[in-house]
């Protein structure tokens, strides 16, 4: 018999008895294949003349070229319960829109990697590795480009502070880093990759909650992980909202909040007018006064485009935890991938609004409701290799 799903948000309170899901096993695959993208190797990233930044290395931003995108497929019914099948079939779906801009590689357990060839189709190449969840995002590396190519920042995934079964999970940045024989750089602090916002002209957005908090980075000021972040990433200017703590599994990242659309562009998400007030309409009004006081790494002030949220009276299996935001798309090779909830007149109005601040790009809206359900969406299941500077991709 099915037992209930604890969601993403949910997990947040059963922490203690996931820990007891903890999985052994490592990496299945042979590494290195030596990709023109930087001497494989490990460094070591701290702010200062020994950082990456140091090097002229940076994260550029989305919208530039990518190489492929990472994805993975979820592997546990202890994390998802019946509804495994569907939320697999979710990211198949994904999978599938973004191999139609660009290469996608998703990450499968061999014992299930056959079955996620299936679902994909060919259009998607399936790499074997042991992996708990379908977080990419998170648990893959953060890619930062420069002079020599291309190196990879391993934010030293720890289950969102410990909330959720990792022991894979925690190993993916090392082994995608290993496999294609790009340098790794080991950084000093905790994080994840859907807590932090890059403009790729210097500027960065992070919310306070998800990184300076004692479940990551115990002991470590904000002024002490914001230098790491501008050594690693090589930003000049972090941008800090004070987000939510506590209430979500990854305490507010800031790809659920906050996104560049372009330097000096900020698309918010934006609560509906008729909502009570809570913690997050909270945050999302308070992000507001941040980006009005506030100026980028050039000096510019920010346009502010807000983003309505899409009714979820009207979302077929929205829960409490449902993560009803369109903020958290992604930019791929001439397109942007865009959630479709249900809502048809807020998910057209969503794909308009998105699409005229991406000119150029095609609007592809795929449904993914049960990946929403968990407390995620498709900038977190997503995470790009920028093309390495020389690259033909």
């Amino acid at each position: 018999m099915a037992h209930p799903r604890p969601s993403r948000r949910s997990l947040l309170q059963s922490g203690a008895a996931l820990a007891a899901l903890a999985l052994t096993g490592g990496c299945s695959s042979d590494s290195g294949s030596g990709e023109q993208s930087g001497q494989s190797g490990t460094a070591s990233g701290a702010a200062g003349s020994g950082s990456p930044a140091a090097g002229g290395w940076a994260m550029p931003a989305e919208s530039g070229p990518h190489t492929r995108t990472f994805m993975a497929w979820p592997a546990l019914e202890e994390v998802w319960g019946d509804q495994l099948p569907a939320v697999r079939q979710d990211i198949a779906g994904l999978a599938q829109a973004i191999a139609g801009f660009e290469p996608v590689v998703l990450l499968a357990r061999p014992d299930q990697a056959d079955q996620a060839r299936q679902a994909c189709g060919s259009s998607v190449e399936v790499l074997e590795l042991k992996v708990d969840d379908l977080w990419a995002r998170d648990t893959g590396p953060t890619f930062v480009t420069g002079p020599k190519g291309l190196a990879g920042v391993d934010f030293n995934f720890n289950g969102w502070g410990g909330k959720q079964t990792h022991a894979n999970d925690a190993l993916v940045a090392r082994y995608l880093l290993d496999h294609y024989g790009i340098t790794r750089v080991q950084a000093p602090v905790t994080g994840e990759g859907g807590g932090i916002e890059v403009d790729g002209e210097g500027t960065l957005m992070a919310t306070e909650s998800s990184w300076v908090n004692d479940n990551r980075n115990p002991g470590k000021s904000r002024d002490e992980i914001e230098a790491s972040l501008k050594g690693l990433l090589g930003v000049e200017k972090v941008i800090w909202f004070k987000g939510v703590a506590g209430q979500d599994i990854t305490d507010c990242h800031v790809d659920a909040l906050a996104r560049f659309a372009e330097p000096g562009t900020v698309v918010l998400h934006r609560p509906a007018a008729d909502t009570p007030p809570d913690v997050w309409t909270t945050a999302s009004a308070q992000a507001v006064q941040v980006l009005q006081s506030e100026t980028d790494a050039k000096g510019r002030a920010f346009t502010v485009v807000d983003l309505p949220e899409p009714d979820v009276t009207l979302i077929q299996g929205a829960g409490k935890d449902f993560l009803a935001t369109y903020i958290n798309y992604y930019v791929c090779n001439g397109g942007v991938i865009v959630p479709r909830f249900g809502d048809q007149a807020t998910d057209d109005r969503a794909a308009g609004i998105i699409g005229d601040l991406h000119p150029g790009r095609k609007v592809t809206q795929v449904g993914i409701n049960h990946i929403a359900a968990g407390g995620g969406g498709i900038h977190c299941a997503t995470q790009q290799q920028p093309v390495a500077p020389g690259s033909t991709g």
